[in-house]
């Protein structure tokens, strides 16, 4: 199983459990996206913290929940990223664009200041 999903009161946690968000799991985790964007939910908190790489597909699916959260006035949070991922996002000028903490704990919470 690539992704863990658990279905919150005011938001789903996806933890991607592969070590590499690529071209091999990306399109799995944009249609996953799609579907619980699609059953309502609008708070989606991503949780990196088994990655280990991450390469322009993983990008794009990161930018496709931002871009479902954002159309549904919901709050999309990216967290647990490791310093390659990081530092791929902030190449990318994507940290300027996107709400990034270092925990879920503080993606729960920022979830909850928005609502």
């Amino acid at each position: 199983m690539e992704f863990q999903i658990e279905k919150f009161e005011n938001h789903t946690l996806i933890k991607v459990l592969e070590e590499k968000l690529d071209t091999h799991i990306a399109p799995t985790l944009k249609s996953e996206l799609v579907l619980i964007s699609g059953n309502g939910e609008k708070n989606i908190i991503l949780d990196l913290s088994n990655c280990r790489y991450c390469d322009s597909s993983g990008l794009s699916a990161i930018l496709v929940a931002n871009r479902l959260c954002k159309n549904s006035n919901g709050t999309f949070v990216l967290t647990g990223l490791n310093d390659a991922v990081e530092r791929l996002i902030t190449i990318s000028q994507l940290d300027t664009v996107l709400n990034i903490t270092a925990n879920v704990e503080e993606g729960v919470k920022m979830i909850k200041n928005a609502g």
